[in-house]
This record gives C-alpha cells, structure tokens and sequence, in this order.
C-alpha cells in the first residue's frame, strides 16, 4: 500500500488529502479491483501535489516512499486495463451538478513530441509557434461554468497515415478507432455529451480554421444541436426573407450570399447593445445583426441569427457568428461569443499545472487514461475553488488505505 506525504504544492493538509481520496473513489468506482481504485487515487493525487513537471518519479514520490511507486503508477496508466469513458462520464455530472455550465466549448491542445514513436504523432504547421513541430493533437472538450472552463473528453487526433496496421498494432489502437476530420470529432463529442444525459448545452466555438465547417454545421443541425459558433465570412447563407412566393419552400431562384456580404449590406446595426461579460466591464457595443436561413437545410427550414460586432462607426463587422439561439437576448449572445477566447487559457492551465504533456508512454489507451486522470484533477481543484466542503464527505473503504498505509509498505502491483 502507500502514504500519502503532505505538505508539496497544493496538498497541503490531511483535510485536502481526505477530500481528493474522496472524490477519487466515487469518480473511478466503475474500476472492477480495489488496487485499481486506489492507484487511480494515487496518480490523482501525484498530479495535484507535484509542482513541475508530474514525473512518475516526482509523482511516486509524493505520494510514498515505496520503491516501486513510479512502476506501478507506469503499469496503472499504460498497461492495466481500464476504460477511462465512465470516468468523463462522471465527470461531466459533478460539474453540471455543482455549478452552472453555460455552453460547452473545444480547445486543440498540440503536446510537441520529440520523436516518431507515440501514438498519432505527425508533423503539423503550429501558428503560435511559427514553424512546423511534431507532435500529437488533442480535441478537448470543456465545460463553461461562467467562471472557469473545465475538462470533461478527449479525443486524440489521428492522422490519415495512422490508418497502417503496423502503426496501428505498435501503439494499441482499437480497430473501431479511425481517423477523422476535425468536424466529425467534434460531432463524436457532441454526441457523447448527449448520450450520458447531461443537461443540453450548446456548442461554442471557433470554426474559422476548421476545415469543411459546413459539414459540422450541417450534423449539428441534424442532431439538433444548438451552437452558437464563429463561421468563415464565406459561409454561404440565405436571407430569411427569401421563401418562394407559392409558399412552397426557398426560392430556387435566389443565390445564396456570403455571411460578410450579408453582414455588411442587409444586417441590422444595434448601436447600444451592452457587453455583459465576466471578461470585460459592461459596455456598450455596435452589432450587427439579421435572421437567416441555411442553403440544403434540413425541411422545414428554420432561422438561425447571423451577427457580429462593429468596433467603431464606418468600420467592417468583425468575426461572423451563427446561432442557432434565435430567442436570447443580444446581450446574452455576446457573453457566449467570449467564452471561446478563455479556451486557450483553460488549455495552458492544463499544460502548466496538472501535466498534460507529461505523458510518460506512447500508446492509444495510455494517452487516454492520462488526458482523463489530468482533467479529474483539474475538475477537482476547480470545484474545490469555488466550494472546498462540496467535495467532503465520509472517506470510503477503497480510499481509506491512501491516507493510512504504513511509511515503508511495498508498491501495489497493477
């Protein structure tokens, strides 16, 4: 067994250690072995009381003196079978039960790889860094509670030359894993937030350097899915006053129209609309905006609102978002137009506090059970903040041996 040493980064008391053994044992209570639970503890706990970079090594360490510690927490990850879906499942309840999730939004997380062995890894054009790296591309998916935004799934990006069984075998990918275009990924999750019953959110998110947005747009719609997202200024769009005059459906005779030209010749200018963000103070703010239609919609065709904001008199709308939230208020519009831009913050919290790149293994199922067990460490640390009593309760049996095992006990074996 082990024993958990306090007093490194966040845990900091034996009250802190209890509430995270806590919240471990509900989260992983699918796990089908005792040993399996408390290791998933473990790890839990590691990433939350390391600083730095979250070694296996620094990891055992924190958490035990045993000598076997940073195997066994390798073995945990990378070769105990377990399935990391109910966890994300879990997941996404606690956070939908403890707070107010507004939207939920997608961050690309890019971990770069210094060779060619992990799985999904390719070389891939990195804008923020100017030059192209290898790496592995992660799809998350986050939950906007108004004040922060927190991890619930994953998807790892698989290149089309991932498709070679070869590679295939080497790194542990289930045949039913192929790889996908960004779109059809987001609409893996979107379907998955949808089939473990959480409460119905819409998408929010930054289609512009999404290839085929058009394709995710139109398997939204077709799922009924609301969005609120920002679209290419190209994006073909009808004006919803283009019904054929026999009341037969659109006008066959009406070209469609870009969504900048639409914006910029025929939408309506609100001048005093007020911003009501949690990331800016109040104040007023030109939008532009109108109600239209999609071209080969689904029947009837329905209206979705096309807006922007105008930064100053005589300049052109800025960013095009399409909703499918024709009913909110123009102001509520745009407190979800900002949430996407706290994404990438959420992804470098991650990154620095709860090791996201510090995968330690190369393969398909080992990846997916760190990116979870990072992301139950980053939920719990957010509801911790805004809640510390929320997450105690009485220690379970399966917890219980984390926080009382002898100083020199031997590593469990996974």
């Amino acid at each position: 067994m082990i024993n958990v040493m306090y007093g490194t980064g966040r845990l900091s008391t034996l009250e802190a250690g209890q509430r995270v053994a806590e919240f471990a044992d509900q989260l992983f209570a699918h796990l089908p072995r005792a040993d399996q639970r408390r290791w998933a503890a473990a790890y839990l706990t590691g990433l939350l009381a390391v600083s730095g970079r979250k070694s296996m090594r620094s990891m055992a360490a924190a958490i035990t003196d045993s000598p076997t510690a940073s195997q066994s927490l390798h073995r945990f990850v990378n070769a105990s079978p377990w399935e990391w879906q109910p966890v994300r499942d879990e997941l996404r309840r606690w956070v939908a039960a403890r707070t107010r999730p507004k939207a939920w939004t997608v961050g690309i997380a890019v971990v770069p790889k210094r060779g060619d062995q992990s799985c999904g890894v390719h070389r891939r054009f990195v804008p923020d860094l100017g030059r192209t790296i290898n790496c592995q591309v992660g799809m998350g998916q986050f939950l906007a509670t108004g004040r922060s935004q927190v991890p619930v799934d994953w998807r790892l990006h698989l290149p089309s030359e991932w498709s070679e069984d070869r590679l295939r075998r080497r790194t542990r990918i289930p045949e039913a894993v192929q790889p996908l275009p960004a779109w059809a990924q987001m609409l893996d999750l979107a379907d998955a937030l949808a089939a473990d019953g959480s409460p119905a959110l819409p998408l929010v998110a930054d289609l512009r350097d999404c290839p085929e947005p058009d394709r995710l747009l139109h398997g939204l719609r077709q799922r009924g899915h609301d969005f609120a997202l920002t679209v290419p200024g190209t994006l073909p769009i009808l004006p919803s006053m283009t019904a054929h005059p026999s009341g037969s459906g659109m006008d066959p005779a009406v070209s469609p129209v870009s969504a900048r030209r639409f914006l910029e010749t025929e939408g309506e200018l609100l001048r005093s609309v007020v911003g009501t963000s949690h990331l800016r103070p109040s104040r007023p703010t030109r939008v532009v905006t109108g109600l239209i239609r999609l071209p080969r919609g689904p029947q009837p065709q329905r209206f979705y609102r096309l807006f922007a904001e105008v930064p100053r008199e005589g300049e052109r709308p800025t960013a095009a978002w399409l909703t499918t939230l024709v009913h909110l208020s123009m102001e509520d519009l745009l407190e979800l137009a900002s949430l996407p831009g706290t994404t990438p913050r959420a992804l470098r919290r991650l990154e620095g506090s709860f090791g996201f790149q510090d995968f330690e293994g190369r393969s398909y199922p080992g990846w997916h059970r760190h990116v979870t067990l990072v992301s139950a460490a980053c939920c719990y640390q957010e509801l911790s903040d805004i809640d510390p009593t929320g997450l105690s309760g009485t220690v379970s049996a399966s917890a219980a041996p984390l926080l009382r095992a002898p100083r020199r006990a031997a590593g469990l074996r996974v």
